[in-house]
């Protein structure tokens, strides 16, 4: 709820001070020496108020049957959280797994061809039946061919969401959602009530690769979030895997360059 203090700040405040609630009651000199603070950042942690709101989310999780995660949890993500822009919270619905460790994600066009979501419903398919959690984003398209595609092999698939998880998007996947929910579990790092903005889905996709061993694009333009997830777990040293298309086709632009690189 503070602006500009993400999930590196976070964790170096949390390095120093160790407990949440000793960064709250840090003299504001201690805040400001911290690296990346400065006396703005350092201002807003000081005269942070909003505790009743806190305690009302709190109250309403609890009615959802929604977890709250934090870094130091032994459920939390063993996989996310050795990336440096792993969340210092995050929100759960559905379980966790330690056999989650043996993730792929697999993303790609919103508007697949009909190749692209063969490939998706087969490779989820088949990775899920030997074993594999599907890691997703749940948006239309591949996305969601390939959580359809692990449930259907009796696998278990994970959607990361761009918004809060009582704000599902698309608004048609909430049967999918429930699906999910039931055969693995629904993350998201946004607090409920966050709108599904346009803004919030780069920053998703750096937790599906970073919930991953590995990503698979199977159809992207040269444009689609896709290949900003593929950089994510390059940045992340993680595996990227590219399925080839058609070279006059444009969602295969993308996935054919990354092939060239």
């Amino acid at each position: 709820m503070l602006d500009y203090i993400g999930p590196v700040r976070t964790k170096k405040l949390l390095s120093i001070f160790e407990r949440p609630e000793k960064i709250f009651s840090a003299d504001i000199d201690d805040l400001y020496a911290v690296e990346g603070i400065g006396i703005k950042r350092a201002k807003e942690i000081k005269e942070f108020s909003s505790w009743d709101t806190i305690d009302k989310q709190i109250e309403t999780i609890k009615k959802t049957g929604i977890d709250i995660l934090c870094l130091d949890d032994p459920l939390y993500p063993s996989l996310l959280k050795e990336t440096q822009s792993a969340p210092a919270v995050i929100y759960v619905k559905g379980n966790i797994n330690p056999q989650d460790r043996y993730s792929i994600a697999i993303v790609g066009s919103r508007k697949p061809t009909d190749y692209g979501s063969a490939i998706a419903q087969n490779m989820s398919e088949e990775l899920a039946a030997i074993g594999f959690t599907i890691v997703s984003g749940m948006a239309r398209g591949i996305d969601s061919l390939s959580h359809k595609g692990a449930i259907r092999a009796g696998g278990r698939t994970i959607a990361v969401l761009g918004s809060g998880l009582d704000r599902l998007y698309p608004p048609e996947n909430k049967s999918l959602a429930e699906k999910i929910a039931a055969s693995g579990c629904l993350i998201s790092e946004f607090p409920l009530g966050t709108s599904p903005d346009k803004e919030n889905f780069p920053r998703r996709n750096r937790l599906i690769s970073g919930l991953s061993l590995g990503v698979l694009v199977i159809e992207a333009t040269s444009e689609s979030g896709a290949l900003i997830t593929a950089n994510y777990a390059l940045e992340q040293s993680r595996e990227v895997f590219s399925v080839p298309g058609n070279k006059n086709s444009r969602n295969s632009d993308g996935t054919n360059r990354l092939i060239r690189k």
